[in-house]
């Protein structure tokens, strides 16, 4: 059936284009999907131009439009096996983390819901004068496009979707080529919740073909994109002539600080996972460890004995405690990057081979990887490898740990172990990081705004301000009682 979805009719690609979509886990074909192209995506801008300058949704009470995220939130609930199954084809990541993930996507369209249902009339501003009505109200700014990832497809969805709609927005979604099937569901989830057509358009395909055409259309008002520095950096300036609106979330090179008086077991247990979950394709991956000198040996020792029995497997194999990367060619990546770090110095503690085990040779597998002795020289610590891979450097004391872990063109985010609490405080509010976790790594929660500083993008998702992204202040002043001024007699 056809899976682009333009002013509510689903329709094939114009140029009669499609790509297959495989497993990385073991290669198997997946579906096969229409890859749209320019005339797809300027069919979709148009639906959407027509649905947010015509339609009904941006002019829907805002307790209606929480109304609906809050049906799609028990939709979510309701198609949960069926979503997390096609996740995990898609990405290869385990059932249970697919499963985590649709238990926060919909939290996250009931904590927009929410929002939007408490949405006030705006803000009075006092002016001094009773003859004066003046208030500050939020209105929708228009045409979105959102672009998201493949690591985390539905999710990153939900963090655009959700408040883009709760605004009274329309929008264009582009989910990342690789992972479309639970893009292509979610708008079969929100038609059902009664969403008018038009107020959301998917298109699939490439970056350059489909993606592209989007960001430079004049009749787009805001590009949110999620994905890598470059891309977004070629996406800031192709924005540039239409003056649009722009949120970026470019990912991170995130340090993950202990220090000697650690819980030990804990910090271990979470420096694991704060880099191999999900084989480290997390834009806020604890990539970067950074170990009080003191407590280095015992501490990678353990690290590295552990990362060695991480077993590697398929989405459906209870057994398995990591997945593969995502494709071919992103396997290679990170076989480059770590060849680059043993060249550069850093001492190779584990993995940095493909696995020799029969059962993974079909799927694009790569161990965790522990390089110690890095320096911040070295390109494994200054770039992002999106995979399994742990650099570990050493500091002296609290003043060399800030100064390594902000020695970097990223700002997204990072962790502080410790169990003293002023010094831990002292550590965070100098750490040039939008999320610093504090004895934890990778929480979040809606209510709370993500994004990133530096080089980690621009804007906020979730949170209060993660909706006020989507929305335009307008300043309406009300004169209840004019009388001549008499400037010019």
């Amino acid at each position: 059936m056809p899976e682009l979805f333009i002013g509510g009719h689903w329709t094939t690609a114009l140029d009669g284009h499609s790509r297959e979509i495989r497993c990385p886990a073991d290669g198997s074909l997946v579906a096969v999907v229409d890859e749209a192209g320019p005339k797809d995506a300027a069919a979709a801008v148009a639906a959407a131009r027509d649905a947010f300058d015509r339609g009904s949704w941006p002019g829907t009470p805002a307790g209606d439009r929480g109304g609906l995220l809050l049906r799609v939130a028990e939709l979510l609930e309701r198609e949960k096996p069926t979503l997390a199954r096609a996740e995990s084809l898609d990405t290869g990541k385990r059932l249970v983390e697919s499963e985590y993930d649709l238990d926060d996507i919909a939290n996250c369209f009931r904590y927009f819901g929410t929002l939007a249902s408490s949405g006030s009339g705006g803000r009075v501003v006092e002016v001094g004068s009773p003859e004066i009505d003046s208030r500050v109200v939020h209105e929708p700014v228009g045409v979105c496009v959102l672009i998201t990832p493949w690591n985390y497809p539905l999710l990153q969805t939900a963090w655009k979707v959700a408040p883009a709609l709760a605004a009274g927005n329309t929008f264009v979604l582009k989910p990342s080529e690789l992972t479309p099937h639970t893009a292509i569901h979610l708008m079969r989830l929100l038609t059902e919740a009664g969403l008018p057509g038009g107020a959301a358009n998917l298109i699939l395909g490439s970056g350059a073909t489909a993606g592209a055409p989007l960001v430079t259309d004049e009749r787009v008002d805001l590009v949110s994109f999620t994905g890598g520095v470059v891309t977004g950096r070629w996406i800031m300036s192709a924005v540039a002539p239409t003056v649009k609106k722009l949120a970026l979330e470019l990912g991170g090179k995130n340090p993950n600080i202990v220090f000697t008086d650690c819980d030990f077991d804990t910090a271990v247990d979470y420096a694991l996972t704060a880099v191999f979950l999900h084989s480290g394709q997390v834009c806020s991956a604890g990539a970067r460890l950074l170990v009080q000198e003191q407590l280095h040996d015992a501490f990678v020792d353990e690290i590295v004995h552990r990362a060695r029995n991480i077993r590697l497997g398929g989405p459906f194999d209870e057994n398995a405690r990591a997945g593969p990367l995502i494709s071919a060619e992103h396997r290679q990546k990170i076989t480059d990057y770590v060849a680059a770090g043993i060249d550069e110095g850093a001492v190779l503690r584990c993995g940095g081979t493909r696995p020799d085990d029969p059962d993974l040779v079909k799927g694009f597998y790569y161990p965790p990887t522990v390089l110690d002795d890095c320096t911040p020289d070295m390109s494994v610590v200054q770039d992002e490898s999106f995979g399994p891979v742990l650099t570990v450097e050493r500091f002296r004391d609290e003043a060399e740990a800030v100064a390594l872990a902000n020695d970097t063109v990223y700002g997204l985010a990072g962790g502080v172990w410790t169990q003293d609490t002023e010094k831990a405080q002292r550590v965070a509010s100098r750490l040039r990081a939008g999320t610093v976790w504090i004895n934890d790594f990778h929480p979040y929660v809606p209510q709370a705004e993500w994004g990133g500083m530096k080089q980690s993008g621009v804007g906020r998702e979730l949170g209060p301000s993660g909706l006020h992204e989507y929305q335009e202040l307008k300043h309406i002043w009300r004169n209840t009682a004019p009388r001549p001024q008499r400037w010019f007699e």
